[in-house]
């Protein structure tokens, strides 16, 4: 995956929006204000810090040693590091970046779910 697909692909979910609070070389996606997505995206590897299941995290490091790993400056728990631009498979990448977006959305009040989904 390259660094453009990447972002791309955070900024086409409903309501994301790329910012840089950190400084200008990290991109940080967020949606309503809530981060899902963190990233430099001149970084070689291409690596990407998302919000996982605590439960998930722990199988997905298992299943991929050195290509997912605990969320870098995160919490461990809740955050994996992956690498984007390695041996995942872009469509697992992808999914990492959805489950991310879906559970920072899942962990919005009510009525700011229910406003994603207008149109």
């Amino acid at each position: 995956m390259s660094p453009e697909d990447l972002r791309d692909f955070c900024l086409s979910f409903n309501a994301s929006v790329e910012d840089f609070p950190f400084n200008p070389e990290t991109s940080v996606f967020k949606v309503l204000g809530k981060m899902f997505a963190l990233s430099s995206l001149d970084g070689r590897p291409l690596t990407v810090n998302l919000k996982c299941d605590p439960d998930d995290a722990v199988r997905l490091r298992a299943e991929h040693p050195g290509l997912i790993v605990p969320g870098w400056h995160m919490n461990k728990r809740h955050w994996n590091t992956v690498t984007a631009g390695g041996g995942l498979p872009d469509r697992v990448v992808r999914e990492l970046v959805e489950d991310s977006y879906d559970l920072v959305v899942a962990g919005l009040p009510r009525a700011e779910r229910l406003r994603l989904d207008r149109p």
